[in-house]
């Protein structure tokens, strides 16, 4: 029972269709956001969320069934049990804000679709390098903030007030939004050569310190795709019964040629 379980769980057909359950889900879900939609055929969204849900815990509780506590070895297993279980939590009263996290069963795609999973799987493997990124870009942000503090906080108290807001600002500054129009030129009325401070600052934080991300996450992903490439290595017999058996299929393959060569000598010289 548990090996006809696990062909059909491994079986490119069951994962087309769990994919296109997912699918289908995902779709549900959003249709249900419309007030419209939801008010003429809301009974008929919830019995396909019901049904993928069913789809969903069934093929959770073969593979429970299947592997045992194995199951929780994977991540990707947990990630997908943890899933499933939140929409199995009533959703009702103090708990009606879980009825907004059912979405998060879109995100099984990631263990459906191999590409995905080998792009998470990348970028949780980018995630001690991105430490050190994000270690240096926080200096940067502190430097930079005690000294707008200092320089801008008494003329701009809203924008560079006191620290929290100095580091606000700067992260807004950073992502581009209005920092020329709406922060840098009105200060310049009053600063001349504020420029000299923030231009240094958006070279530093938006064009080096956030490429530096854009590189970690590119070189992660580079190392997974080689990986997943790479073909497996073949497995060497283990034991040393097992080599020896080798070793006589090997002689013995030898012998036969060596006979074959032989006889291919003998006719030729009877011609």
């Amino acid at each position: 029972m548990k090996a006809w379980l696990e062909t059909v769980l491994n079986h490119p057909r069951t994962e087309r269709i769990v994919l296109a359950v997912i699918l289908l889900n995902a779709l549900t879900l959003g249709l249900e956001t419309d007030k419209t939609i939801a008010a003429n055929f809301g009974i008929w969204l919830y019995w396909l969320d019901m049904a993928a849900l069913t789809v969903f815990c069934t093929e959770l509780v073969a593979k429970l069934y299947v592997r045992g506590w194995k199951f929780f070895r994977d991540a990707w297993n947990v990630f997908d049990f943890i899933v499933v279980a939140i929409a199995l939590i009533p959703a009702s009263g103090p708990l009606t804000v879980l009825r907004a996290l059912r979405i998060l069963r879109v995100l099984r795609l990631i263990t459906v679709v191999p590409s995905l999973k080998r792009v998470v799987g990348a970028l949780l493997s980018a995630l001690p390098g991105m430490g050190s990124i994000v270690m240096l870009l926080g200096l940067i942000f502190y430097v930079s903030a005690v000294m707008a503090t200092k320089l801008f906080g008494e003329a701009f108290p809203q924008w560079f007030g006191t620290l929290i807001d100095s580091v606000y600002s700067l992260f807004q500054i950073m992502t581009l939004d209005s920092w020329s129009s709406g922060t840098l030129r009105p200060m310049m009325e009053v600063f001349p050569y504020a420029w000299l401070f923030f231009i240094p600052f958006i070279l530093i934080s938006t064009f080096t310190a956030l490429n530096l991300f854009i590189g970690v996450v590119v070189s992660a992903m580079q190392t997974e795709l080689e990986a997943s490439n790479k073909p497996a290595p073949e497995e060497e017999p283990k034991t040393e019964q097992e080599q020896q058996a080798l070793l006589l299929a090997e002689v013995r393959a030898l012998r036969a040629e060596l006979g074959q060569m032989a006889e291919k000598l003998e006719q030729r010289k009877a011609d």
